[in-house]
């Protein structure tokens, strides 16, 4: 399936809209915001995307030919998205150029420093970083993190086929909630 996917371009772009759909509806999904703290803004909505990408790419580098080329088109979708979502927002040619050299490295930083975490099985690492880039600095990051190392040991057992097929295998956030939201939960309160 692959080998032929990619001797068509149209194929070849279809497969990395759809995979680019899916990580964009992972990191979505409301139980990161309302249980496991990521704020709902933009900055929030970007730090998961940047997450979920991460996670996405972080398993296609380590399968055989051609996920390279999968995981750089990916790359390329998504900053196209975010060049198209500036502009969106009313940033210049000019303001989107700076932003996007920004948020390039921001990605790539983070990237850096969650595959570090993850490649040590660091938890209290990539709590850490977790807590700093992605929750803005607010609550202890015990879910999150959790939920990142589960998202990581799923993707382990998907193959190109699944990935581009079904999608990338994310848990469902609302599993990985920390102890004091579910007590707030069941006391009737939000956390």
């Amino acid at each position: 399936m692959i080998a032929g996917l990619f001797r068509r371009a149209n194929a070849r772009r279809r497969a990395i809209e759809d995979l680019h759909v899916a990580l964009s509806l992972a990191a979505r999904r409301p139980g990161l915001y309302t249980r496991l703290g990521i704020p709902d803004t933009v900055e929030g909505r970007f730090e998961s995307l940047c997450l979920h990408a991460i996670l996405v790419l972080r398993r296609l580098n380590r399968l055989p030919a051609p996920a390279a080329e999968v995981a750089q088109d990916l790359v390329n979708s998504v900053f196209a998205q975010l060049d198209a979502s500036l502009r969106e927002l009313g940033v210049g040619d000019m303001g989107v150029s700076k932003r996007m050299k920004k948020l390039g490295a921001a990605f790539y930083g983070r990237a850096e420093g969650y595959d570090a975490a993850l490649n040590a099985g660091d938890t209290a690492s990539l709590r850490t970083a977790l807590v700093r880039n992605v929750l803005g600095g607010e609550g202890d990051g015990t879910g999150l993190a959790a939920y990142v190392q589960a998202a990581d040991a799923a993707l382990a057992g998907a193959d190109l086929d699944g990935l581009l097929g079904a999608g990338p295998p994310f848990p469902e956030p609302d599993g990985f909630a920390p102890a004091s939201a579910e007590a707030g939960d069941t006391a009737g309160g939000t956390a």
